[in-house]
């Protein structure tokens, strides 16, 4: 139920060997310099529910190998209850804390959750010495880590990667559900000052998440392999001789009949011809999948009652534009029981689509069995978007609109808190009003669509933010700095 999870070094002489990160690098090290020798002879464990899927999975690798290189003993462990019950419960404390679904938590909740959390516990307990950090990310693992806090020695951070930056009876009822767990943690970390709930007394910091330039997700990428990628994954004809073998797994794609199979059929997807609108999320109602769909297809209909206003150019860039919506596998995340009937809802709403807008409309699942492959997938579709959407009703941040910053993307994003802390209008990328509303959304599509200028600048402006403010050597600097300071206090 408890399982460590392997950690590939990745050297940071790799990141100062590039120009752009070495002045950062260089920073990170003499920060560390100072911090990390107080943490000798113990051990930082990070503990969270899943190994794949999602950001914290994503960042913990990385951060984990920088820490280890640094000099603090850095372990991974993931949280595996045998009871499935246990994740649909969480993802209810998840969808509560964005202020969504019904507020009523039962007596039964509480028996399990307590019930999986000792045993997960009696599991973690072993691998904790006296004097060690234990990390614990999400509301999932928070009852496991608060009972090995009350049994050890040790010092206890929670990270909370998600929140809501108002108050709401749903909000209210998951916060008073997880209080008699955070009362026994030293620290928490929140990604905005909104998102603190009343029931936490103790010390808060505000950590940002951040991105790894260097992953395969966010690294730059030549054309050759660009397109390279592309066919590995069928996403793409060959039309020439290939280096590498095609993926094993390859990204499949919604049919007509609303089964899903090789991404090529029924026609080429033209990723590297048509303006491309993209959104990678998982698959989560929270993410606004439907409005954006709507706010597409509305755009569509009414392009042809506007053509009068617009040249040549623009009429062909709305004319030509595609929709492609792509999330991992919804079967191969176990920690989000959700995703498969989100999944199911948007491929009916996409069957009742007419013909000719079900061929502006792609909708992709990402193989899920290598992560490196997928995060390539992710990586060359970011690359060949016209225009990246994060159309988020909740955020805790948002991640994926970060990785299209970075990559000088322009950014339409919902009005989520999370993307608030992240993107300014109009300098940054685009913020929607109301993540709902179709109307707008297909109102942003066609401005966005239309003025490439306005593109390119938002582009430029994103890239710089990411790299003062979300790159991984911020994160790993603020984290060196919480664990000496929890040791400090204890």
């Amino acid at each position: 139920m408890i399982h460590d999870v392997e950690v590939k070094p990745i050297p940071l002489a790799d990141y100062a060997a590039v120009a752009q990160l070495n002045r950062d690098v260089a920073e990170l090290r003499a920060h560390a310099s100072a911090l990390a020798p107080q943490l000798a002879g113990r051990t930082v464990w990070m503990v969270n529910s899943s190994a794949r899927g999602g950001g914290v999975a994503e960042m913990m690798p990385r951060e984990v190998s920088m820490l280890r290189e640094l000099g603090v003993d850095t372990r991974w462990v993931v949280v595996d209850p045998p009871e499935p019950e246990f994740f649909a419960l969480t993802k209810r404390l998840h969808n509560l804390i964005h202020g969504s679904g019904d507020p009523i938590l039962s007596d039964a909740d509480r028996m399990l959750y307590d019930r999986v959390s000792g045993r997960l516990a009696d599991e973690l307990l072993p691998r904790l010495a006296a004097g060690d950090v234990l990390v614990v990310h999400d509301p999932q693992p928070l009852g496991a880590g608060a009972r090995a806090r009350s049994s050890r020695r040790i010092a206890a951070v929670w990270r909370c990667h998600i929140g809501l930056d108002e108050e709401l009876p749903q909000t209210r009822a998951a916060w008073d559900f997880l209080a008699p767990h955070l009362a026994y943690y030293d620290h928490a970390l929140f990604t905005a000052a909104e998102y603190v709930p009343p029931q936490l007394a103790g010390p808060v910091s505000i950590v940002q998440p951040a991105l790894d330039p260097l992953s395969h997700k966010n690294r730059e990428l030549t054309v050759h392999k660009l397109v390279g990628i592309l066919v590995d994954a069928k996403l793409v004809p060959p039309l020439g001789p290939t280096i590498e073998p095609p993926f094993e797994h390859p990204a499949l794609r919604l049919q007509a009949d609303g089964s899903l199979r090789p991404a090529l059929l029924p026609d080429d997807i033209e990723l590297l011809f048509r303006p491309i609108v993209l959104q990678v999320s998982r698959w989560d109602r929270l993410k606004g999948w439907r409005p954006l769909l709507d706010g597409f297809v509305r755009l569509k209909r009414r392009h042809p009652l506007h053509a009068g206003s617009y040249g040549t150019r623009e009429r062909r860039m709305l004319s030509q534009a595609r929709l492609v919506l792509a999330g991992p596998d919804p079967a191969s995340i176990r920690d989000d029981p959700e995703a498969t009937e989100v999944f199911r809802d948007l491929c009916s709403a996409y069957r009742g689509l007419a013909p000719a807008l079900q061929a502006d409309v792609v909708l992709l699942a990402l193989p899920m069995r290598s992560l490196k492959e997928n995060a390539l997938i992710v990586n060359a579709l970011q690359r060949c978007a016209t225009l990246v959407v994060q159309n988020s009703l909740r955020e805790g941040f948002g991640l994926t609109a970060t990785e299209a910053m970075w990559k000088r993307c322009a950014v339409l994003a919902g009005p989520a808190c999370g993307l608030r802390q992240q993107i300014r209008h109009g300098i940054d990328g685009y913020l929607l009003k109301s993540a709902e509303d179709p109307e707008e959304i297909s109102d942003a599509l066609e401005l966005l669509l239309t003025t490439p200028r306005t593109r390119e600048a938002h582009g430029r402006a994103a890239q710089l933010r990411v790299q003062d403010e979300s790159l991984i050597f911020t994160q790993v600097r603020r984290w060196l700095e919480v664990f000496t300071e929890v040791i400090r206090g204890g």
